[in-house]
């Protein structure tokens, strides 16, 4: 079966307070596709991200998720089909629950205890899988408030994971690691990619060195608008990145990783 495009923005703008966030937004994601959203603080990456979630509905412009448009469908019954991890949403979740907990409320994206809906003995069973697979096992039972910011990075992509999403989106997934953490992360998200039964992933972040092995497709925003988009391997450039944060940037790649500097 061919790819299908499985998030689609069509002249998306977002404007708050009389300001506009987003511009004239296109952008097109393959159902085959991991993509990277990489920009400058405020550039209006985390709103994308949380406008392809359905958490924020633009000004205007079409939104299209898995084929159905944003408008004429129940929202919630979307958020099933989207993996959403990072910062925000693990802002939402109670802090102390464990990690397991944590995990299986991901199945009605949920952001309340398990008392609140029902769950099998398979679904406790995938989230002990989902967080062995993200090197989590032994966080299980340690409650959400206890984990340091690498350990609660994987633990929400663990519950992302949990419906085996179509879509995987990741909004600064890496902030606030450290090395270490920061390396074991990116391995785990080089070996999402390359799972060819996996979901289209989208991965916001500030730096290129943050770029997983097997990502193949790049967004670069600024000051809301589109800077370029494409294949990673030619629209990745040291042009287009001094262009996107405003300063003269070099570019290397060693290793299939990418390095910048100023």
């Amino acid at each position: 079966m061919p790819p299908n495009d499985v998030i689609e923005l069509d002249g998306v703008s977002l404007m708050r307070e009389g300001r506009w966030l987003l511009r004239d937004i296109d952008w097109h994601v393959h159902s085959d596709q991991h993509w990277v959203v990489l920009g400058p603080n405020g550039a209006g990456k985390t709103l994308m991200l949380q406008i392809a979630s359905t958490y924020v509905a633009p000004t205007r412009g079409t939104v299209r998720l898995l084929g159905r448009q944003r408008g004429r469908v129940d929202v919630r019954d979307l958020r099933r089909l989207i993996g959403y991890a990072g910062t925000g949403p693990a802002a939402m979740v109670h802090q102390n629950l464990p990690a397991i907990e944590i995990v299986v409320t991901g199945k009605h994206a949920a952001f309340v205890d398990s008392r609140r809906h029902e769950y099998d003995e398979s679904d406790w069973r995938r989230a002990g899988e989902l967080l062995a697979r993200l090197e989590a096992a032994e966080l299980a039972e340690r409650r959400f408030a206890t984990l340091s910011a690498g350990e609660k990075a994987r633990v929400m992509i663990a519950r992302s994971l949990i419906n085996s999403p179509p879509i995987l989106l990741l909004d600064e997934a890496t902030t606030g690691l450290d090395l270490g953490a920061r390396e074991r992360l990116v391995a785990s998200l080089a070996g999402l990619a390359a799972d060819p039964a996996g979901p289209a992933i989208v991965l916001v972040t500030h730096h290129v060195e943050e770029i997983p092995p097997g990502f193949d497709h790049i967004a670069l925003i600024s000051q809301g608008r589109m800077v370029d988009s494409g294949p990673i391997t030619t629209t990745l450039t040291a042009d287009v990145l001094t262009t996107t944060f405003g300063a003269d940037i070099r570019l290397d790649r060693r290793d299939g990783r990418y390095h910048a500097w100023h």
